[in-house]
This record gives C-alpha cells, structure tokens and sequence, in this order.
C-alpha cells in the first residue's frame, strides 16, 4: 500500500525536525566554551568597576583600575591552573567528583586567601628588583603593570598546553624582566634569583622523594601484608596524624602572622600536639570504618579516601593564604604607588584586592580548571587513593621543609613533583619484582623496545612538556614583560 500524503507530510516534519535539533546540539557545543569566556569576561569588568567605584574615574586613578582589571585576569589564570595541583590527585583516584572537588577547592582558596593570608608581602616578588633603583614612581607603576600581565598571559597559555606551571615563577620572571627593561640588570637581586632558579630542581625533586618513601611506606607495611586491614589500622592513624601534624605546623607558621610571630620551634610544636591529637581521634575512626571490609586492596582504598579528601581541602586552604598575595602583589604594589607617589618594597595588601584575588581563583577554577585537574591527577600516571594520599603528604612536608631551610620553592612544582615521583617509583618497583622473579629461572628475556615502553607507567611526553615549560617559565614571562614594559613606556609617557 503507498504511503499517503498525510503520511509523507509527517515523515518531512520529523526530518525537518531532527535537523533543527542537530542545529540546536552543534550552537550548544559550540556555545559552552563561549559561556566560560563570558562568565570571565564579566568578572573582569566588574573587578575594574570595583576599583573606579573605590578610586574614582579621575585621569591618575585610570591606572588602578586598569591595574585591577588585569589583577582579575590573573587571579582566574591562576584558579585555572595553580589550584589543579591541590585537587587533581583526589579527583584521578576518584576519591572525589570533578564537581565536589571544584567546589570545595573553590571554598578553601577563597577561605585561606581572605583568612590567613599575609597582611604584608614583598610586592616585588621577594626582593627581586631594588624599588629604589626604579625611583621614578610612573616607571615602577608600567614595571609593576608590565609584570602582571606578562605572568597572567604566560600562565594562559601554559593552561591552554596543558602544563600546569608555577605562577609565582611567573610573576616572579615578570618582575625581573620589567626591572631590568626599567633600570638594567643591575636593579636585579641576582643571588635571590639564583635561589629562585635551584628551586626549580629542589622543588619537585624533595616532593618526588617523599612521595616515594610514603609509597614505599605504605607498600611495605600495608599493601603486601598478609592481613591487610589490620596493618592500615595501624598505620592508616599515623600517617593521617602525621598530615594533620604537618598541616598544623604550617599554618601556625604562615596562617597565624597576623594575630601573633610564631618561630619555627612553636610551630613544629603546635603541630606535633595537633599531629598527636588527630591520631587519637583517627584510631576508632579506622578500626569502625574498617568492621566488615575484605582483606583486599579495594578495602584500603576505602580507608585512604576521607583522608585524601581532608588533605586536599588543608592543601587548598595553604595555597590561598601563600600563594594568592605573591599573585595579587604587583596590583597591591601599583595601588600603593598611585596612591602614596612613591614605589616600595612592602606593602599591605587592601582587602578589595585580595577579595579580586580569592574570588578571580574560584571563578578561574570552576570555568577553566577541569582541563588540568585532568591532567595532574590521571594523565600523568595512574593514581589511586594510598598513591594520591602520598602526593598530598609530600607536598604539605616538603613545603615545611623548606620554610625551615629558607628555600624559595613552588608548591606547583612539588605537587607534580610528586605525582612523578609515585609513578617512577612504582616503575622502578615493578621492574624489581620482574626481575626479582626472573632470578631463578636463568637469564632475563630482554623486552623488546615497544613492550618496554608499553610497560612504562609515566606518560614521557606529558613529562617533557612540563619539564619544558617549567624551565622556560621565568624567562618567557621576562620576555614578555620586558617587552610590554617598553611599550607601555613609548606609548603612555
């Protein structure tokens, strides 16, 4: 029987349809990362009316507001990027939803930064460059302004790589490049820079190597006991305790200058009572938690997860209150210019502009910072809980470490630092154990090239890429600065 009309004018309206909702599907997809760019652009532009509503719109106070608006732009570049290192390891062992780990990251960075971070930094980025070696207050405002948007474009592009890089190198590369375009190489604190530049290997090495002890740790003492459970209610405690400890100690160090000077012993103190305090807590915790489980690995991840999660959140809550007054400082710096006529080497830091700082890193984080919380917690190496668990660990200790030592370092660094360090460590392991199995049954088969490389479980290429951009960091952020320093320079004066 042929179709009738009626029937065919139905069919041509489900074809007309089903086109119209293809169309409707493409606009969406290619509409979505329009939308991030907007809810950005939007923040920008409410960040320099912020500034004109507090400073006004004369002609001198144009420059703070222009100053604010690229303050804004950093801050989201650095929630993009910096705060992957503190959430990326829960969110590839899965102890935590892309969408909780955004948010509680979100909540921590706001909270760290707006709390306990530094009333008072070095707004030039630690004594890089000598204010009074820029003595005209204009030159070190186009300085200031140079090094901030050079950092925040240098740090873009890295998030657009997929390379998760130090925004403090930035800023720091920054300065330095804007001062010597000002005033020369002389304006430089080289022995400073020098320090700078050692910790691009002390930082991810000393977080590689206690990751890998902690793992080591932990496959020893736990994962290759005969009774599982009963081991991780011993040890899961300690190390917990040990974390809470360390936590501890940093934040009586750093958090607490505001209210009171805490010297290195008091806090080492503090955190050996809070470290004690948790682990009396944690013992029942653990013993409750692990009443029914199997004497299996799965079972161990369960124990390790809350942990993590804790681990992350206290490793958020220090990046806000260390690292966002180094990112916010040159906007504090040309605030302060502007206002007083005259460069200096420590300012405070006016709320408003910590609250661009704190809420430009969770809008930066929720929009854009998907992309390398993918890459740091799953497509360098595969991580699970226990593995996660020592990443965070590494970088809370090294960081203390290197408090007490005086060591410039980056928590950037350290955390993939230890994300490195597990897979390498695993690598090594298993290679061990291979040959260890190997050793009575005459000589070892040598593995062809392509199985060798199929057996690695660090991704090479994703190492060499942010190797690179770690080394070229400080240098292409001078570069640029230097640059836009000069043309700021020609343009404007």
């Amino acid at each position: 029987m042929s179709n009738s009309p009626d029937t065919n004018q139905w069919k041509t309206l489900d074809k007309d349809l089903g086109r119209i909702s293809q169309v409707e599907y493409a606009t969406a997809y290619v509409a979505r990362p329009l939308t991030a760019l907007g809810i950005a652009l939007a923040f920008i532009v409410v960040a320099g009316l912020a500034a004109a509503l507090f400073f006004g719109t004369q002609p001198g106070n144009l420059i703070v507001v222009a100053a604010a608006v690229f303050g804004a732009y950093m801050a989201l570049n650095i929630g993009a990027n910096d705060v992957a290192n503190n959430m990326g390891p829960a969110v590839g062992a899965n102890a935590l939803t892309m969408g909780g780990a955004i948010v509680i990251a979100a909540v921590c960075e706001t909270a760290g930064a707006l709390l306990a971070g530094g009333d008072v930094v070095s707004t030039i980025s630690k004594g890089i460059i000598d204010p009074s070696s820029v003595a005209e207050t204009q030159s070190f405002i186009w300085a200031m302004m140079a090094a901030l948007v050079s950092a925040a474009l240098w740090v873009n592009l890295a998030t657009k790589v997929g390379a998760p890089v130090s925004t403090t190198h930035s800023v720091v590369g920054g300065v330095m490049g804007a001062g010597i375009a000002a005033a020369g190489f002389g304006a430089v604190s080289w022995p400073t820079m020098s320090a700078i530049a050692a910790s691009w290997v002390i930082s991810p090495v000393l977080g590689g190597v206690f990751a890998a002890a902690f793992l080591a740790l932990i496959k020893s003492r736990i994962i290759y006991r005969e009774d599982k459970l009963a081991a991780a209610r011993f040890w899961v405690p300690i190390l917990v305790g040990v974390m809470a400890g360390t936590f501890a100690a940093y934040l009586a160090l750093k958090g607490l200058k505001r209210v009171i000077h805490i010297d290195m012993g008091t806090a080492l103190l503090i955190g050996l009572i809070g470290g004690l305090v948790c682990w009396g807590l944690t013992v029942p915790l653990v013993r409750r938690q692990s009443r029914g489980l199997e004497n299996r690995n799965r079972s161990l991840k369960t124990l390790f997860a809350l942990p993590l999660i804790v681990s992350a959140a206290l490793l958020s809550f220090a990046h806000g209150a260390n690292d966002v007054a180094n990112a916010v400082g040159p906007l504090a710096a040309i605030v302060h210019a502007s206002e007083f006529g005259a460069a200096a080497g420590q300012v405070a830091i006016p709320l408003w502009v910590m609250v661009i700082g704190a809420l430009g890193i969770s809008f930066g984080l929720f929009l854009f910072g998907p992309k390398l919380i993918r890459m740091v917690g799953s497509q360098i190496t595969k991580l699970n809980p226990m593995r996660a668990y020592c990443v965070a660990l590494s970088a809370a200790i090294t960081v203390i470490v290197a408090s007490w030592l005086g060591l410039p370092v980056s928590s950037t660094h350290i955390a993939v630092g230890g994300v490195f360090g597990v897979g390498f460590f695993r690598e090594w392991y298993m290679e061990r154990r291979r040959r260890s199995s190997n050793a009575g049954a005459g000589p070892a088969r040598r593995l062809p090239p392509e199985e060798r490389r199929r057996r690695k479980l660090v991704r090479r290429s994703h190492f060499m890429t942010i190797i690179a951009a770690w080394v070229i960091t400080v240098p292409a952020a001078a570069a640029m600065s230097a640059a836009i320093f000069l043309l700021l320079n020609s343009v404007l004066v």
